[in-house]
């Protein structure tokens, strides 16, 4: 039930809103700071306030102020003024400093009642429009607008301006190489390029030589001399994902570039002076690394000067649709699909899952959903939640149909397990390419089957 704060030093009054504003959970308040204490610790959407409190009853000037003051604390607040019948003049003023709307005594349930109802219905619409501005990009990048990746943003946002090395920490797919773009994004290196090397993508014989550079003539193959990635990312952003993974004779040589910002190619012998700021992220435990001796102990301390920790999105479910929205949107516009958002099973999937490869997981499913959708809504079906097809399935009894139903569900199941490729799909289905294809045409299955 939705939280209205009603703000009224008339008992009388209070108690008639509460009465005809039954359909929300009424928080009361019967003054300026009773009302003010009130927005803060239950955050309501929207308002209705008497301008007429105490000390100051006869007049608006205590109304006003408390109007000013809720706006100011919460400043997206529908705040419906209530005046007397002869007080137009200071229900246009409280309009003019940010009122939603104002009411003229004496109260009518039926009409309080669709002010008020008005006042949740666009709250909400702006709630979402800000929701949607945040997943169209927000302005460092980072999507979502649960408490742990606030904290992460304003973190991200407090690191930016400093050259300080930030050791990024997280699961598998939470998104770091986006966290460490944020911080690109957010500084005054933002101009300039940011470069991302996996350092575990890499193998050890290369990875010198990918960081470095090298010189013509260096090792058999060196037919020119090359800038490595330290190089190119001359007066921005280097990040170093998996740093966990660097070969520990090579950690000798970064440490020394961390702490000279200069380096020496691959076969070169002059030193190179580099401004560039650093980024690393890991998914191990570097200190346990340390302990062991697999990673060296300077090292860790230099480039955890400062360590932020990226949740998993199991601790990010008001996040989830969120991304999920997002993800939806930029592969319908890539992929020129005709759908428009999820269906009721695919949101309640969505919801239920737990997401062990984090947003990773997230995305790789919606951009095949999309893919795989044959209408305006992606199903569960459609993002691989299988397990949601057996009531549709038991309820229906049509030989025919249940049997379309199924080889329709197969033949998407089989083309998502072979990534698209249709003679894996045909192979797992035990039928010729011809007829898969045939199949796909009869069912208008939403596959690409070039």
């Amino acid at each position: 039930m939705e939280k209205l704060l009603i703000v009224d030093d008339d008992k009388g009054i209070q108690k008639q809103l509460k009465w005809s504003l039954s359909d929300y959970e009424a928080v009361l308040a019967a003054d300026r700071e009773g009302a003010i204490a009130a927005v803060r610790r239950h955050e309501p959407k929207v308002v209705t306030l008497d301008l007429g409190l105490p000390p100051d009853s006869a007049n608006a000037s205590e109304g006003l102020a408390a109007l000013e003051e809720i706006l100011k604390i919460s400043p997206h607040t529908k705040v419906i003024v209530i005046t007397g019948n002869d007080d137009r003049t200071n229900a246009l003023k409280a309009i003019s400093l940010g009122a939603y709307d104002f009411y003229q005594k004496p109260i009518d349930s039926e009409v309080i009642n669709v002010i008020v109802a008005r006042a949740f219905s666009v709250a909400a619409i702006e709630q979402e429009n800000r929701q949607m501005r945040t997943v169209g990009g927000n302005d460092i990048g980072i999507i979502g607008n649960s408490e742990a990746i606030e904290r992460c943003r304003m973190m991200v946002k407090r690191i930016a301006p400093t050259q300080i090395t930030a050791l990024l920490l997280g699961e598998s797919g939470t998104g770091k190489e986006v966290t460490a773009n944020a911080v690109h994004i957010a500084s005054d290196r933002s101009k300039k390029p940011f470069i991302a090397i996996n350092c575990a993508s890499i193998p050890e014989t290369l990875l010198e030589s990918e960081l470095f550079g090298f010189e013509k003539g260096a090792f058999t193959g060196a037919v020119r001399t090359t800038k490595g990635k330290i190089e190119c990312a001359e007066g921005g952003t280097l990040f170093l994902d998996e740093i966990g993974d660097m070969p520990f004779n090579l950690q000798a040589k970064l440490l020394r570039f961390l702490q000279e910002k200069k380096i020496e190619r691959l076969g070169g012998r002059q030193e190179i002076e580099v401004d560039v700021r650093v980024v690393c992220a890991t998914n191990q435990n570097l200190e346990e690394m340390v302990a062991n001796k697999e990673f060296r102990e300077d090292l860790f301390y230099r480039v955890s000067e400062i360590t932020l920790n990226i949740p998993p999105l199991r601790e990010r479910e008001e996040d989830v649709l969120i991304l999920a929205q997002f993800f939806l949107q930029r592969y319908a516009l890539e992929y020129k699909s005709n759908v428009k958002g999820f269906s009721e099973d695919a949101l309640s999937a969505i919801k239920a899952h737990k997401w062990p490869g984090n947003i990773r997981e997230l995305q790789n499913k919606v951009k095949s959903s999309v893919i795989m959708s044959t209408g305006t809504q992606v199903t569960a079906i459609d993002l691989g939640f299988f397990d949601h097809e057996d009531k549709s399935l038991e309820l229906n009894l049509n030989l025919r149909q249940v049997r379309e139903q199924a080889e329709s569900i197969a033949i998407q199941k089989a083309y998502a397990l072979s990534e698209g490729n249709m003679s894996k799909c045909s192979e797992l289905l035990g039928i010729t390419r011809p007829t898969l294809y045939t199949l796909i045409e009869k069912y208008g299955l939403a596959i690409n089957s070039e």
